[in-house]
């Protein structure tokens, strides 16, 4: 996620609940994701976790991009 866009959702967080939900989901999958990236050696459950980790903030990215467009005025959708 490019900075901008951060700081434009930390902006809005206080104003959109289902925003903020989305990007603490996304931040808590990428805290659990490193804690697994950190270890030496993965056990094959913890290498299913890990992607399965991976395919939840990918999809919770997408819709933090969603919630983002919508507050930008879908402008980027319009101009497609």
């Amino acid at each position: 996620m490019e900075k901008q866009d951060e700081k434009l959702i930390l902006s809005l967080v206080s104003q959109d609940a289902e925003l903020e939900q989305v990007y603490e989901e996304h931040a808590d999958y990428e805290r659990q994701i490193e804690a697994l990236n950190r270890k030496a050696h993965l056990s094959a459950e913890e290498e299913v976790e890990r992607k399965r980790l991976q395919k939840l903030k990918l999809a919770g990215k997408d819709r933090l991009m969603e919630l983002l467009e919508r507050h930008r005025g879908g402008s980027a959708a319009a101009a497609s």
